[in-house]
Order: structure tokens, then sequence, then C-alpha cells
């Protein structure tokens, strides 16, 4: 779940995978890997993360219920079919 969140709300922000790495200071190939779901950031990059793409941690983590439960409410972000991930550069001025 954390990988598809996580591409779809880098799509959303319009975030290529470069940027993410460049704002994460991690090798692109590492990011990827988190997207593709063969490794897991570590707790402080996942912060991160959640800070880059302004969401909670738990919504990351697909913990839905319990920000629900809490009072917390997320739109899902709308799922980016496979081939159509190409976003422009983001710019600052965004």
């Amino acid at each position: 779940m954390l990988n598809k969140r996580l591409r779809n709300l880098r799509i959303k922000n319009q975030y290529t995978q470069q940027n993410m790495a460049e704002l994460l200071d991690i090798e692109l190939r590492t990011y990827q890997f988190y997207e593709a779901g063969t490794k897991k950031p570590t707790l402080d990059k996942l912060v991160k993360i959640a800070d880059i793409l302004d969401v909670p941690t738990d919504f990351l983590l697909g913990r839905d219920d319990y920000l629900k439960k809490i009072g917390v409410h997320i739109d899902e972000p709308i799922d980016v079919p496979i081939g159509q991930g190409r976003v422009r550069k983001h710019t600052e001025d965004k």
C-alpha cells in the first residue's frame, strides 16, 4: 500500500522520481525501490516523505481506519495507471 500511495501522491503533486530522490537526499534507484515496493524507507525518510507530500505518515502506511477514528479525513489519491506516470519537472513556483 505504501508504494502505491507514494507513487500516486508524487504524481498528484507533480514531482518526478528524481525530484523526490533529491529532496530525500537518496539515490534515484533507492526511491524507485520504494515505489516498486521492494524496499521500505527508514522511519526518518518516511517522515520526510510525509512532510514533502503534506500527508500524515499514517496515511502513507494505510492506517485509514485509525485516522477516521480520530477524526482525520483524507481523500484517497486517484490511482494513476501504470505507464501514465509522466509528469513535468517540479518547480518552486508550484
